[in-house]
């Protein structure tokens, strides 16, 4: 039996100052001498490793490879890190496995070789690596996500003043050619000129007062601020003033269809919220569908809802976009010659939603679309 063999007091005196684990084998890699420390850290008890194989603390999967990685070690006989450039991993007792770092040094004592192995537990640096690396992706991905944020609101903001300018530009170019021409009819029998370019004007200032309260409507979304009063109201009152706005913008030969089943409906909501819906619907049908056709608003009540349908034969919404429509100043292909802003629709469904509302719609291209509004009938608890 050789020194380690016999228990050596020196042994055990020099390596149980040492935190990290201690393995001492022979040349047959059986395991001669150990340090408490490499024990604790294998899940065995004092002495319990001695004259086992080495390979009871190596995963099974690595055995076929250790001993010749091992031998080869042996031929060379001089001081390296094991596994080099390759994660390692030790084995426990109870069959956990886990990450390590490993130190061989050959020597020759009384003859005999042996090999040590200072190992050492890595689990709390692989950990704190892996917390690491994932830190830093997380980090990296909310960077991105913030760069591509401000991008995309850099664009927003761009396409916005350039929406702003077009939306503006048009109308206020209509309004001095029509101040212009006014002044040129001063004769009495011009009147009926005089009232055309009237009309024009007030219909393009009524454009304008419309853009600027959908943009006043998105800050006072974003901000919060928005006050909503709940009242009882007539529902005819409101449409009669949403249709009697909408005529004024009516193509040759389009007509409103009223519905005639709302004189004694009473409705509980917020009733400019409900009139800026239902005007941003009937101005949409009314842009979108041709000349000669017919816009129907038809009034149901279903179970505990009111619901309030606008209907055209215009050129509906492409399939593949509109899961869009509702988003913010998206505008369809198809409408793109059009104007709008296309925060209409983006802003009536906040509003609505707001008090317990919803906004739906359906529609197929050069066929029409349908949208409609749904009001709980017991809006006061539902806003409550």
């Amino acid at each position: 039996m050789n020194v380690f063999e016999k228990d050596s007091n020196v042994f055990h005196l020099l390596s149980e100052g040492i935190s990290e684990g201690i393995i001492l084998v022979n040349t047959a890699q059986e395991i001669v001498a150990t340090n408490s420390s490499a024990e604790e850290m294998f899940g065995y008890k004092k002495t319990e490793l001695i004259g086992k194989s080495l390979d009871c603390i190596i995963p099974k999967r690595y055995h076929h490879k250790h001993d010749g990685h091992f031998s080869s070690f042996m031929k060379k006989s001089e001081k390296r890190k094991m596994g080099h450039g390759r994660d390692l991993s030790g084995l426990r007792k109870n069959g956990e496995e886990f990450p390590v770092e490993a130190g061989l040094n050959p020597f020759t004592l009384y003859g005999n070789t042996y090999v040590m192995a200072l190992v050492t537990d890595i689990t709390e640096r692989k950990n704190y690596t892996l917390n690491l690396e994932q830190t830093v992706q997380e980090r990296t991905k909310q960077l991105t996500d913030a760069l591509e944020k401000e991008k995309e609101l850099n664009e927003l903001k761009t396409r916005f003043l350039s929406l702003v300018s077009h939306e503006f530009k048009t109308p206020l170019s209509s309004i001095l050619t029509s101040v212009t021409l006014l002044s040129k009819y001063t004769e009495t029998g011009q009147q009926e000129k005089r009232d055309k370019h009237v009309d024009t004007i007030k219909s393009k200032v009524r454009q304008l007062d419309t853009i600027l309260n959908d943009f006043l409507s998105v800050e006072r979304l974003e901000l919060g601020k928005v006050n909503y009063s709940i009242e009882d109201f007539p529902l005819s009152r409101v449409i009669n003033e949403v249709v009697y706005d909408a005529n004024m913008l009516l193509k040759t030969g389009q007509k409103i269809r009223y519905p005639d089943n709302i004189d004694e409906v009473v409705v509980t909501f917020d009733e400019k919220t409900l009139a800026l819906a239902l005007s941003n619907l009937l101005q949409n049908a009314i842009k979108y569908s041709p000349e000669e056709t017919t816009i129907k608003i038809i009034f149901t009540i279903k179970d505990d809802y009111f619901t309030i349908q606008v209907t055209d034969e215009g050129i509906g919404i492409p399939k593949e976009q509109q899961k869009h429509i509702f988003d913010r100043y998206f505008r369809a292909e198809n409408a793109l010659l059009n104007q709008g802003t296309g925060i209409g629709l983006n802003i009536s469904k906040q509003h609505l939603e707001n008090l317990g509302s919803t906004l739906s719609f359906v529609s197929q291209e050069n066929v029409g679309s349908t949208f409609t509004i749904q009001i709980p009938r017991n809006i006061k608890s539902n806003t409550q």
